[in-house]
């Protein structure tokens, strides 16, 4: 798309639904904080994209005598007599009637009892209830003399609030907004208008916010079609922006110059062959998929996804080796010290150019002059964690970025780091993906190499089942795996999201097995123990003069003891299941049959169960990704937000499987054609692009 600006009468047009929501009739300052707290945005058009989350129905008008209990029903009625209470507690009762029965209006405050009269003439809209044989509407929603009869919607919208926020105040604010929004050129293909019978862009908002204003819809019973073409053309539209926001990132990454990166396979040569190991087919595979990339004129923002232990370390080094070899820097970021370490060891071992470390500890002299070998380019390889991408690092012509684990780090620090050279290729890692990463490579954002293999030798973690009350017989298992030389993990979780009753948690468990299993064969290691104390719990545990380490989450990455063979993993409906996933794969590295016990509460309800069970069922991480991808959702695509549902104001998960490959191809058609595209046409995307704020999202989507 083009820089080409919107005429002047486009931007007049548009300029009110861009404008601050302090801009509507009526909103003051304080009613303006509220509704971009309700609404997620500071802009009116962000105002009109806060659709209703429900609808009540009030179209169903029975006769009394045929009036269904528990519908809501609109009842036109005339007052019998009034019924006054006894005692202060007691409810007032309006008696009426329709000439076919009898029913009671029930009021618990004065005021609303006061509004009728003896033998006047209502109409009334609540919940139809039965009392004693007798029918009711205790404190109907709506009572009005029956000449009011138009004041009482057929369906009225309900819109997601905030505290403060009343709905009254909310269709007011409403109702100003679509008065300020215009017909817009039409950005959709005409035929697929047509074939869906899509309403224009402002009509579909009117419709869903104000119903009402179209009754020949419900004369008609046409209204829940219209509304369900509304909202399809609103999401669509949605998806359609997004997808020229991801198309537009992916071919200005592709036409912006690139490093050629070329290597001669002299240091990778040398590498394998002090690995001593043969490579599997699926690294393999995924090697040279990284290297095509790396060699292609245009960035590379890539996912290597493998199970834990599949292998993805030796692929990173000889994807980093390439990169040297071509003449340039390469760079690993891990997001916790002990994985970076753990990485450090490994490339100084392989690597025969030099390789530094970086981490907050690193202090004095030896950060000085680590920061200068990177600087000056005599360090070709840089391991460490976030202390990589602080401003006081300089890289002398860094090309390449790994980062390990990326679910563990922002989007705006994957950004920062990738910064530090000029169009450098991105090579991200994982066991499990996380939401946004898995909507990327739905999307074709992000490309994938999957390792599917895992070294010979390694066997299938078996995975199972218990409720917290069968501790008992959980413990008896234990002590028999422990006499037959086994080592494990015992994981507690987070609670309420609280270090220091997580660090409870896992001291109270110590404490128990201590006691359980004696004063030697127990460890600790948890994130507020000192440094040194902690690893010195690991380093007995992995020289097997501990049998059990309790442990928090900082085990989840970077923990490599092949003998330990159990995870036992406690409240484990609390993890997430890309977490739960990292945790299991500290168990399985050796030869031993390994296996991962997640113990949950006894009254877990059935999403929880059914989560556990795909763990259960399977060590596929991408299917774990993708369950966990339909439970949190994705996140934003040309957003920050890693997970939680995609910041999509106006599109469902049904509507999301249900047009995004339309969309996509919609947004593939206009990039084809997009040269010969008149002027109109292009102010019309422009309009999309800018009402839905994605005229300026590439550089988040390059974080990957």
């Amino acid at each position: 798309m083009d820089e080409t600006p919107l005429s002047s009468t486009k931007q007049l047009a548009l300029s009110p639904l861009l404008a601050p929501l302090s801009n509507l009739d009526g909103v003051g300052p304080k009613t303006s904080q509220l509704l971009v707290r309700a609404v997620g945005g500071h802009r009116v058009i962000d105002l009109l994209f806060h659709l209703p989350n429900a609808i009540i129905d009030r179209r169903y008008r029975p006769e009394l005598k045929n009036a269904i209990p528990g519908r809501i029903a609109t009842l036109k009625l005339q007052v019998i007599h009034i019924e006054k209470p006894q005692r202060s507690k007691q409810p007032w009762r309006v008696h009426v009637t329709d000439g076919t029965g009898t029913a009671e209006l029930v009021f618990f405050s004065q005021w609303q009892a006061k509004k009728v009269q003896p033998n006047a003439k209502i109409i009334v809209s609540g919940t139809v209830e039965t009392y004693n044989n007798r029918l009711q509407i205790t404190n109907p929603h709506y009572l009005e003399p029956i000449e009011n009869e138009f004041m009482i919607p057929a369906i009225e919208p309900v819109w997601p609030l905030t505290a403060g926020l009343f709905p009254k105040n909310l269709y007011k604010a409403l109702r100003s907004a679509l008065s300020k929004c215009p017909e817009l050129p039409e950005w959709i293909d005409p035929t697929l208008i047509q074939q869906h019978q899509w309403p224009t862009f402002r009509k579909a908002l009117h419709l869903l916010h104000f119903p009402s204003d179209f009754p020949e819809l419900f004369e008609n019973q046409t209204y829940e079609a219209m509304e369900s073409r509304a909202r399809s053309r609103l999401a669509f539209d949605e998806l359609f922006a997004e997808q020229l926001a991801i198309g537009q990132a992916k071919r200005t990454s592709q036409q912006s110059p690139g490093r050629v990166l070329i290597g001669d396979d002299s240091l990778t040569n040398q590498a394998l062959q002090k690995f001593g190991f043969a490579l599997t087919q699926s690294q393999e595979k995924a090697l040279r998929e990284i290297k095509h990339d790396l060699e292609q004129p245009f960035r590379m923002l890539r996912l290597l996804q493998g199970d834990v232990g599949s292998g993805k370390t030796i692929v990173a080094l000889l994807t980093a080796l390439h990169a040297v070899e071509a003449g340039y820097q390469a760079v690993i970021m891990a997001p916790t010290e002990i994985l970076a370490r753990q990485h450090y060891e490994v490339f100084s071992d392989l690597c025969s150019v030099e390789t530094v470390f970086l981490s907050g500890s690193i202090k004095g002299n030896a950060r000085k002059e680590t920061l200068e070998k990177i600087q000056n380019g005599t360090a070709k390889i840089a391991i460490g964690t976030h202390a990589l991408f602080q401003e006081v690092v300089e890289f002398h012509n860094l090309a390449l970025v790994i980062i390990d684990e990326q679910h563990r780090f922002g989007v705006e620090q994957r950004i920062k780091l990738g910064d530090k050279g000029e169009n450098t290729d991105i090579l991200v890692m994982t066991a499990t993906p996380i939401p946004r990463t898995l909507l990327l490579t739905r999307w074709g954002e992000l490309q994938v190499s999957r390792i599917t293999q895992k070294p010979a030798g390694r066997k299938p973690i078996q995975t199972t089942l218990h409720a917290l009350d069968s501790m008992d017989k959980i413990l008896q298992g234990i002590e028999r795996m422990l006499s037959q030389g086994c080592q494990l993990f015992w994981v507690c979780p987070l609670v309420e999201e609280s270090e220091v009753m997580d660090l409870a948690a896992a001291k109270d468990r110590y404490l128990s097995l201590k006691h359980h299993f004696g004063e030697n064969n127990v460890g600790l290691a948890h994130g507020q123990q000192d440094s040194n104390e902690r690893q010195e719990a690991l380093d007995l545990f992995a020289k097997n003069k501990t049998k059990i380490l309790v442990a928090t989450t900082v085990i989840e990455v970077g923990v490599n003891i092949p003998n330990a063979n159990i995870m036992v993993i406690e409240h484990a409906e609390r993890f997430g299941l890309a977490q739960l996933h990292q945790l299991r794969g500290r168990v399985g590295r050796g030869e031993k049959q390994s296996y991962c016990l997640l113990l949950h509460d006894d009254k877990i309800n059935f999403t929880a169960k059914k989560r556990l069970a795909l763990l259960r069922d399977t060590e596929d991480g991408f299917l774990i990704a993708d369950e966990d991808f339909k439970i949190r959702g994705g996140g934003e695509v040309t957003g920050r937000r890693q997970s939680g549902l995609p910041d999509f104001k106006l599109v469902d998960e049904i509507r999301l499987e249900q047009w995004i490959n339309p969309a996509w191809q919609s947004a593939e058609y206009w990039f084809n054609q997009e040269r010969m595209a008149s002027l109109p046409q292009k102010e019309a995307i422009e309009c999309l692009l800018l009402l839905f704020n994605k005229n300026n999202s590439g550089r988040l989507l390059r974080s990957g």
